[in-house]
Protein backbone atom coordinates (compact mmCIF):
# COMPACT_ATOMS: atom_id res chain seq x y z
CA UNK A 1 0.00 0.00 0.00
CA UNK A 2 1.01 3.44 -0.60
CA UNK A 3 2.06 5.70 2.18
CA UNK A 4 1.79 9.14 0.65
CA UNK A 5 1.95 12.38 2.52
CA UNK A 6 3.57 10.49 5.84
CA UNK A 7 6.60 11.13 7.79
CA UNK A 8 8.58 8.58 8.17
CA UNK A 9 7.86 5.84 10.60
CA UNK A 10 4.75 7.15 11.72
CA UNK A 11 2.71 4.38 10.61
CA UNK A 12 3.13 1.40 12.66
CA UNK A 13 2.77 -1.92 10.73
CA UNK A 14 3.81 -3.92 13.42
CA UNK A 15 0.69 -4.06 15.08
CA UNK A 16 -2.74 -4.10 13.60
CA UNK A 17 -4.88 -0.95 13.92
CA UNK A 18 -8.90 -1.09 13.52
CA UNK A 19 -9.70 0.84 10.92
CA UNK A 20 -6.95 -0.45 8.79
CA UNK A 21 -9.05 -3.93 9.56
CA UNK A 22 -12.15 -2.51 8.86
CA UNK A 23 -10.81 -1.55 5.62
CA UNK A 24 -10.42 -5.36 5.35
CA UNK A 25 -13.79 -5.91 5.56
CA UNK A 26 -14.99 -3.61 3.23
CA UNK A 27 -12.86 -5.36 0.89
CA UNK A 28 -10.59 -2.57 0.40
CA UNK A 29 -6.97 -2.07 0.01
CA UNK A 30 -5.23 0.23 2.39
CA UNK A 31 -4.13 -2.05 5.15
CA UNK A 32 -1.63 -4.22 6.13
CA UNK A 33 -0.23 -7.65 6.29
CA UNK A 34 -0.71 -7.39 10.28
CA UNK A 35 -4.21 -5.86 9.89
CA UNK A 36 -5.48 -8.65 7.14
CA UNK A 37 -4.48 -11.17 9.69
CA UNK A 38 -5.92 -9.97 12.57
CA UNK A 39 -9.21 -9.17 11.07
CA UNK A 40 -9.34 -12.89 8.99
CA UNK A 41 -8.91 -13.97 13.01
CA UNK A 42 -12.34 -11.73 13.60
CA UNK A 43 -13.87 -13.32 10.73
CA UNK A 44 -13.16 -16.78 11.86
CA UNK A 45 -15.19 -16.67 14.93
CA UNK A 46 -17.80 -13.82 13.33
CA UNK A 47 -18.04 -15.10 9.54
CA UNK A 48 -20.49 -12.36 8.90
CA UNK A 49 -18.73 -9.52 10.10
CA UNK A 50 -17.97 -8.43 6.49
CA UNK A 51 -22.01 -7.79 6.34
CA UNK A 52 -22.12 -5.94 9.60
CA UNK A 53 -19.53 -3.41 8.31
CA UNK A 54 -21.91 -3.07 4.93
CA UNK A 55 -24.91 -2.90 7.05
CA UNK A 56 -23.02 -0.30 9.37
CA UNK A 57 -22.55 2.02 6.53
CA UNK A 58 -26.08 2.05 5.41
CA UNK A 59 -27.10 3.20 8.23
CA UNK A 60 -24.15 5.67 8.17
CA UNK A 61 -25.40 6.71 4.66
CA UNK A 62 -29.30 7.05 5.32
CA UNK A 63 -28.87 8.71 8.55
CA UNK A 64 -26.87 11.19 6.78
CA UNK A 65 -29.50 11.68 4.07
CA UNK A 66 -31.96 12.61 6.56
CA UNK A 67 -30.31 14.59 8.51
CA UNK A 68 -29.22 16.47 5.21
CA UNK A 69 -32.64 16.25 3.66
CA UNK A 70 -35.47 16.07 6.38
CA UNK A 71 -33.48 17.66 9.20
CA UNK A 72 -32.06 20.84 7.42
CA UNK A 73 -28.38 19.93 8.67
CA UNK A 74 -25.45 21.34 6.94
CA UNK A 75 -23.08 21.10 9.26
CA UNK A 76 -21.29 17.63 10.00
CA UNK A 77 -18.76 16.55 12.20
CA UNK A 78 -17.35 13.05 11.45
CA UNK A 79 -15.08 11.43 14.25
CA UNK A 80 -13.45 8.05 14.05
CA UNK A 81 -13.73 8.58 10.00
CA UNK A 82 -11.19 5.80 9.21
CA UNK A 83 -10.20 5.36 5.74
CA UNK A 84 -12.57 7.12 2.88
CA UNK A 85 -14.46 4.67 1.13
CA UNK A 86 -17.00 6.36 -1.55
CA UNK A 87 -19.10 7.76 -1.13
CA UNK A 88 -17.98 9.49 1.96
CA UNK A 89 -20.16 11.16 4.27
CA UNK A 90 -19.38 14.82 2.70
CA UNK A 91 -20.54 13.36 -0.33
CA UNK A 92 -23.94 11.86 0.57
CA UNK A 93 -24.29 15.04 2.57
CA UNK A 94 -23.79 17.16 -0.53
CA UNK A 95 -25.18 15.16 -2.90
CA UNK A 96 -28.46 16.43 -0.98
CA UNK A 97 -27.62 19.79 0.10
CA UNK A 98 -24.49 21.23 -1.69
CA UNK A 99 -23.57 23.46 0.77
CA UNK A 100 -23.35 21.24 3.37
CA UNK A 101 -19.67 21.82 5.59
CA UNK A 102 -18.34 18.46 6.80
CA UNK A 103 -15.20 18.42 9.63
CA UNK A 104 -13.30 14.72 9.63
CA UNK A 105 -11.46 13.60 12.74
CA UNK A 106 -9.12 10.91 13.19
CA UNK A 107 -5.98 9.88 14.98
CA UNK A 108 -4.76 7.05 12.28
CA UNK A 109 -1.64 8.50 10.38
CA UNK A 110 -3.10 6.09 8.03
CA UNK A 111 -6.35 7.95 7.31
CA UNK A 112 -4.07 11.29 7.27
CA UNK A 113 -2.29 10.15 4.28
CA UNK A 114 -5.47 9.66 2.20
CA UNK A 115 -7.63 12.57 4.07
CA UNK A 116 -7.25 14.25 0.45
CA UNK A 117 -10.02 12.02 -0.68
CA UNK A 118 -12.45 13.35 2.15
CA UNK A 119 -11.30 17.49 1.11
CA UNK A 120 -12.68 16.78 -2.65
CA UNK A 121 -16.40 18.09 -1.90
CA UNK A 122 -18.81 20.44 -3.65
CA UNK A 123 -17.52 24.03 -4.89
CA UNK A 124 -21.02 25.01 -2.46
CA UNK A 125 -19.53 23.50 0.51
CA UNK A 126 -16.48 22.97 2.39
CA UNK A 127 -14.60 19.97 4.17
CA UNK A 128 -11.70 19.76 6.90
CA UNK A 129 -9.51 17.02 8.50
CA UNK A 130 -8.35 17.32 12.04
CA UNK A 131 -5.96 14.66 13.10
CA UNK A 132 -7.41 13.60 16.93
CA UNK A 133 -8.37 11.23 19.35
CA UNK A 134 -11.94 11.41 20.32
CA UNK A 135 -10.09 10.55 23.81
CA UNK A 136 -9.57 14.44 23.93
CA UNK A 137 -12.73 15.87 23.16
CA UNK A 138 -11.62 19.70 24.03
CA UNK A 139 -8.75 19.11 21.29
CA UNK A 140 -11.14 18.35 18.77
CA UNK A 141 -13.71 21.04 19.54
CA UNK A 142 -10.79 23.82 19.63
CA UNK A 143 -9.12 22.60 16.65
CA UNK A 144 -8.44 25.63 14.51
CA UNK A 145 -9.78 23.24 11.37
CA UNK A 146 -13.12 22.66 13.16
CA UNK A 147 -13.58 26.51 13.89
CA UNK A 148 -12.72 27.99 10.65
CA UNK A 149 -15.33 25.22 8.64
CA UNK A 150 -18.51 24.83 10.90
CA UNK A 151 -20.08 27.94 12.91
CA UNK A 152 -20.57 26.56 16.39
CA UNK A 153 -23.67 28.86 16.71
CA UNK A 154 -25.68 26.61 13.69
CA UNK A 155 -26.97 23.12 14.41
CA UNK A 156 -24.03 20.54 13.66
CA UNK A 157 -24.10 16.86 13.20
CA UNK A 158 -21.85 14.32 15.54
CA UNK A 159 -21.00 11.17 13.65
CA UNK A 160 -19.77 8.73 15.99
CA UNK A 161 -20.05 5.58 14.19
CA UNK A 162 -18.85 1.91 15.25
CA UNK A 163 -16.56 3.83 17.28
CA UNK A 164 -17.09 4.04 20.91
CA UNK A 165 -17.30 0.06 21.12
CA UNK A 166 -13.43 1.39 21.05
CA UNK A 167 -13.96 3.14 24.08
CA UNK A 168 -13.79 1.47 27.54
CA UNK A 169 -15.82 2.37 30.93
CA UNK A 170 -12.34 3.96 32.11
CA UNK A 171 -11.70 6.32 29.55
CA UNK A 172 -15.35 7.44 30.33
CA UNK A 173 -17.09 7.69 27.18
CA UNK A 174 -20.61 8.99 28.47
CA UNK A 175 -18.37 11.69 29.30
CA UNK A 176 -16.71 12.20 26.24
CA UNK A 177 -20.16 12.17 24.30
CA UNK A 178 -20.94 14.63 26.50
CA UNK A 179 -17.60 17.06 26.15
CA UNK A 180 -18.60 16.65 22.24
CA UNK A 181 -22.45 17.69 22.71
CA UNK A 182 -21.89 20.58 24.69
CA UNK A 183 -20.78 22.97 22.69
CA UNK A 184 -23.01 22.60 20.21
CA UNK A 185 -26.34 24.51 20.21
CA UNK A 186 -30.14 23.39 20.35
CA UNK A 187 -31.22 21.68 17.18
CA UNK A 188 -27.80 19.31 16.74
CA UNK A 189 -27.76 15.61 16.42
CA UNK A 190 -26.04 12.92 17.78
CA UNK A 191 -25.58 9.57 15.43
CA UNK A 192 -24.53 6.46 16.84
CA UNK A 193 -23.82 3.21 15.81
CA UNK A 194 -22.25 0.22 18.36
CA UNK A 195 -21.62 -3.85 18.72
CA UNK A 196 -23.61 -5.46 21.15
CA UNK A 197 -23.68 -8.96 22.99
CA UNK A 198 -27.75 -8.83 22.91
CA UNK A 199 -27.74 -11.36 20.20
CA UNK A 200 -24.57 -13.61 20.59
CA UNK A 201 -22.97 -13.04 23.82
CA UNK A 202 -20.51 -16.43 22.87
CA UNK A 203 -19.65 -14.86 19.58
CA UNK A 204 -18.50 -11.41 21.14
CA UNK A 205 -16.47 -12.81 23.52
CA UNK A 206 -14.17 -14.10 21.13
CA UNK A 207 -14.34 -10.94 18.94
CA UNK A 208 -13.17 -9.35 21.85
CA UNK A 209 -10.50 -11.73 22.55
CA UNK A 210 -8.94 -11.54 19.52
CA UNK A 211 -8.59 -7.75 19.06
CA UNK A 212 -7.23 -7.70 22.90
CA UNK A 213 -4.43 -10.29 21.77
CA UNK A 214 -3.91 -7.51 19.10
CA UNK A 215 -3.42 -4.65 22.31
CA UNK A 216 -6.82 -2.99 20.85
CA UNK A 217 -9.69 -2.48 23.70
CA UNK A 218 -12.77 -3.58 22.52
CA UNK A 219 -16.27 -3.73 24.76
CA UNK A 220 -19.86 -4.26 23.16
CA UNK A 221 -22.71 -2.36 25.23
CA UNK A 222 -26.44 -3.50 25.94
CA UNK A 223 -29.30 -1.59 24.05
CA UNK A 224 -29.64 0.56 27.26
CA UNK A 225 -25.92 1.26 27.26
CA UNK A 226 -25.80 2.39 24.35
CA UNK A 227 -29.24 4.60 24.82
CA UNK A 228 -27.50 5.86 27.46
CA UNK A 229 -25.26 7.99 25.16
CA UNK A 230 -28.54 9.69 24.06
CA UNK A 231 -29.43 11.05 27.53
CA UNK A 232 -31.17 14.23 27.68
CA UNK A 233 -31.55 14.15 23.71
CA UNK A 234 -34.85 13.41 21.59
CA UNK A 235 -34.44 9.90 19.79
CA UNK A 236 -35.41 10.72 16.07
CA UNK A 237 -38.18 7.30 15.30
CA UNK A 238 -37.44 4.17 15.57
CA UNK A 239 -35.32 5.41 18.12
CA UNK A 240 -31.79 2.98 18.94
CA UNK A 241 -32.68 0.35 17.16
CA UNK A 242 -30.96 -2.23 15.01
CA UNK A 243 -28.79 -0.43 12.10
CA UNK A 244 -30.82 -1.99 8.99
CA UNK A 245 -34.04 -1.69 10.76
CA UNK A 246 -33.21 2.19 10.86
CA UNK A 247 -35.26 3.96 8.11
CA UNK A 248 -34.60 1.50 5.70
CA UNK A 249 -34.81 1.90 1.62
CA UNK A 250 -37.81 1.60 0.12
CA UNK A 251 -36.02 -1.37 -2.13
CA UNK A 252 -34.13 -2.93 1.23
CA UNK A 253 -35.51 -5.74 2.85
CA UNK A 254 -34.05 -5.97 6.51
CA UNK A 255 -36.11 -8.61 7.66
CA UNK A 256 -33.95 -10.91 5.82
CA UNK A 257 -30.66 -10.32 7.78
CA UNK A 258 -30.38 -11.96 11.17
CA UNK A 259 -30.00 -10.32 13.84
CA UNK A 260 -27.08 -12.11 15.54
CA UNK A 261 -25.14 -11.47 11.53
CA UNK A 262 -24.92 -7.95 13.10
CA UNK A 263 -25.01 -7.36 16.82
CA UNK A 264 -25.52 -3.65 16.68
CA UNK A 265 -27.96 -0.82 18.03
CA UNK A 266 -27.71 2.36 15.75
CA UNK A 267 -29.52 5.94 16.51
CA UNK A 268 -30.18 9.54 15.86
CA UNK A 269 -31.19 11.81 18.18
CA UNK A 270 -31.69 15.61 18.54
CA UNK A 271 -30.22 18.18 21.40
CA UNK A 272 -33.34 19.84 22.73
Amino acid sequence: MSERHLAPGRIDTTKPHPARMYDYYLGGKDHYEVDAEAAAKVMAVHPTVRLNAHVNRGFIHRATRWLAGEAGIRQFLDIGTGIPTEPNLHQVAQSVAPDARVVYTDNDPIVLAYAQALLNGTPEGRTAYVEADVREPRKIMTAPELLETLDLDRPVALSVNALFHFIPEEAKPYEIIRELMDPLPSGSFLMLSHSTHDFSADTWQKVIAVYKENGIPFITRSKDEVAGFFEGMELVDPGVSEPHHWKPDADERPGDIRSADISMWAGVARKP
